[in-house]
C-alpha cells in the first residue's frame, strides 16, 4: 500500500491490485480501413442537426484531384471508426517553394463538418473537438496522425499552398483499433429486422469504446467510469466475452479508494494510474454490481475473495448516508448521477440503487459465507420497508423523492429493478407509469436502458420491445452507425453541455441493446 496526497483527495493505492490490472492489459487488434467516398454536406431542416450527407464520388477518385489554397473537400469512411489517421500527400505543378498548411476536421456526425468549431459555446472544454493543423515542409510526404480519433467524416481544408504549386492527396487510411475479438461474436438472426439492426449496431459501439479498458466514448471522454463500466460488461458478456478487460477494470478501480475506502467514480490511466476527484454515491455502489455480475458471469472465485472487502467497504459509506428513518438525506453536500434530466431529485432513485446493490452485495457474501451476510440482510429488510413506508405515496401510487415530494420516472424504474415491491405491484407501476406520463421524464440512453430492462423484469416484453424500437430505432432512424452519448427524439438537439458539437456519437452507456435482446431472449 502506498499514499497519494492530491489537493482534494488522499489516495490510498493498492500496488499489488494495479500490478494485477496491469498484467490484464489487452492487446489491440487493428483493422486498415479506407476511405469510401467523397461527400458534401447540405443543410435540411428535416434531419438531426440540420445537415445531410450527399455522395460527391467514390473515395478512389480521390488520387485523381488537385486542390490549392482555399479548397476544402469532405471524406466518408463508410462506418464509424476508432484509430489512427494517415494520409500520403505529393505536389503537382511547380516544385514546392512554401508549405503546405493543411487542416483537419474529424467528426462522428454530418453537423461536425458543416458547423465552424470556432462557434462553439459549451461548457466543456473544446480541446474534445476533433481537429488538426498540419504545416508540411517537404513534399511528397506520409503524414502519420500520432492523436487516436474517433470518426466516420474527415474534412480536409488546404488553408494555404503557394500559387506555384497544388497537392494530391493519394491515399488516405484509418488504423482502426479495438481490443474486442469481432468474431467471437455469435451472430443473433432475428426475425425482426429493426432488432437485427439495433443489436448490430449495439455491438459495432461496444466494440469502439473497448480500447485498453473500457472507454465511455472515444472521442469524449476517453475514461473508464464505473456506471459505463457496469452497463458495458453486461453487454460483453452476452458478446465478445472478454471477461479480462472487466476483470482488470475492477482492479483498477480497487487499485486507488480514497482514505475512508470510497472508489472514485472513474480512473485515468495514462501516464499512470490516476483516481479522478469525482465521487458519485451511485457509480461507487456500482462497484458490488459489477463484481456481483462478473461472478456469476465467470465464477471467478478468487477475483471475489480479493475485492469483496472493497465492494462491501461501497455499502457501507452508503448506509452511512441514512438518516434515523432508514432514508437517503437529501442535502446539497453529495452527488449520485441518475440521470442527466435537469430538475431530476436523486433521493428515490438513490434509495432504489442502494437496495439493488445490496440484494447484489448479500448474494456475493453468501457465496462466500462472510460474517457480514447476517448483518447485510438484517439493514436491507429494514432498508425495503422504510423505503415502503416514506417513499410510497398511496394516493398517487407512485415513489416519491425529495422534500417536494417529486414523482419522476427514474423513481419508479430503479425501484421496480430494486425488487421494492411485488412482480405484480412492478407490472401495475410500470404501466401506470407509461399511461400518465410523469414531467421529470428521461434524458439519456443510460436511463433508457433501465426503463427498458424494468419493463422486461415486470414481464412487459412487448412494451419494451416497442420502447426499444421507439428510441434506439430512433437514433437509426437519424443516421446513426453507432448509437449516442444522448438523444431525445423530441428535441434532438439536446446536449446538457451547452452544444451538440461536444457530444458523444458513439457512447459505452447506450451499447446495451445487444444485452437486453440476447439475455432476455428479445
Amino acid at each position: 500500500m502506498s499514499v497519494q496526497k492530491l489537493e482534494n483527495q488522499i489516495i490510498i493505492r493498492n500496488e499489488k491490485f494495479i500490478k494485477t490490472a496491469d498484467q490484464l492489459k489487452p492487446k489491440l487488434n487493428e483493422t486498415i480501413v479506407k476511405t469510401a467516398s467523397i461527400v458534401k454536406m447540405k443543410a435540411d431542416t428535416d434531419i438531426i442537426h440540420g445537415w445531410k450527407v450527399e455522395t460527391v464520388a467514390p473515395g478512389t477518385f480521390l488520387a485523381d484531384s488537385e486542390y490549392g489554397k482555399n479548397d476544402s473537400f469532405v471524406l466518408d469512411f463508410g462506418d464509424h471508426q476508432v484509430g489512427y489517421l494517415s494520409l500520403k500527400i505529393r505536389p503537382a505543378g511547380s516544385p514546392p517553394d512554401a508549405p503546405l498548411k493543411l487542416k483537419l476536421t474529424m467528426g462522428e456526425m454530418p453537423v461536425e463538418m458543416a458547423e465552424p468549431f470556432e462557434n462553439y459555446s459549451g461548457w466543456l472544454s473544446s480541446s474534445w473537438l476533433q481537429e488538426e493543423t498540419i504545416f508540411v515542409d517537404v513534399l511528397p510526404a506520409v503524414i502519420s496522425l500520432p492523436r487516436r480519433y474517433s470518426f466516420r467524416y474527415v474534412k480536409f481544408d488546404i488553408i494555404d499552398t503557394s500559387p506555384k504549386y497544388r497537392v494530391v492527396f493519394e491515399n488516405v487510411e484509418c488504423r482502426a483499433v479495438t481490443s474486442a475479438n469481432i468474431s467471437a461474436v455469435k451472430k443473433s438472426l432475428h426475425q425482426d429486422e429493426e432488432l437485427q439492426k439495433i443489436d448490430e449496431i449495439s455491438i459495432k459501439t461496444l466494440a469502439d469504446c473497448m480500447q485498453d479498458v473500457f472507454e465511455d466514448g472515444p472521442k469524449r471522454d476517453r475514461r473508464l467510469w464505473l456506471g459505463d463500466l457496469r452497463l458495458q460488461a453486461l453487454a460483453n458478456y452476452e458478446t465478445f466475452g472478454t471477461n479480462d478487460l472487466v476483470k482488470r477494470c475492477l482492479y483498477l478501480f480497487a487499485g486507488v479508494p480514497d482514505n475512508k475506502g470510497k472508489v472514485p467514480a472513474n480512473v485515468f490511466v495514462a501516464p499512470q494510474l490516476i483516481a479522478d476527484d469525482t465521487y458519485l454515491f451511485d457509480y461507487s455502489l456500482f462497484f458490488a454490481s459489477t463484481l456481483h455480475d462478473y461472478f456469476y458471469a465467470t465464477s471467478d472465485i478468487e477475483t471475489l475473495k480479493e475485492l469483496w472487502p472493497t465492494a462491501y467497504r461501497q455499502i457501507e459509506l452508503a448506509i452511512e448516508r441514512l438518516d434515523e428513518n432508514n432514508i437517503l438525506k437529501d442535502t446539497h453536500d453529495w452527488w449520485s448521477f441518475i440521470d442527466w434530466q435537469e430538475g431530476l431529485n436523486k433521493q428515490a432513485p438513490s434509495q432504489a440503487v442502494l437496495i439493488y446493490s445490496m440484494k447484489q452485495a448479500f448474494r456475493l457474501a453468501e457465496e462466500l459465507n462472510v460474517p457480514e451476510k447476517d448483518s447485510l440482510k438484517a439493514k436491507l429488510l429494514e432498508i425495503v420497508e422504510a423505503t415502503k413506508i416514506h417513499l410510497w405515496d398511496e394516493e398517487q401510487h407512485f415513489f416519491i423523492s425529495g422534500s417536494d415530494r417529486q414523482v419522476s420516472w427514474a423513481s419508479q424504474i430503479w425501484m421496480v429493478l430494486a425488487g421494492v415491491l411485488t412482480q405484480e405491484e412492478n407490472n401495475k407501476l410500470m404501466k401506470r407509469l407509461l399511461a400518465e406520463n410523469p414531467a421529470v421524464c428521461i434524458a439519456t440512453p443510460y436511463m433508457y436502458h433501465h426503463l427498458i430492462e424494468a419493463l422486461l423484469v415486470s414481464g412487459e416484453k412487448e412494451l419494451a420491445i416497442a420502447e426499444m424500437k421507439i428510441y434506439w430505432g430512433g437514433m437509426i432512424q437519424d443516421g446513426a452507425d453507432t448509437f449516442w452519448e444522448l438523444y431525445d427524439p423530441k428535441k434532438r438537439d439536446f446536449s446538457p453541455y451547452g452544444s451538440h458539437l461536444i457530444n458523444s456519437y458513439c457512447h459505452a452507456w447506450s451499447c446495451t441493446p445487444t444485452y437486453l435482446i440476447r439475455k432476455y431472449q428479445l
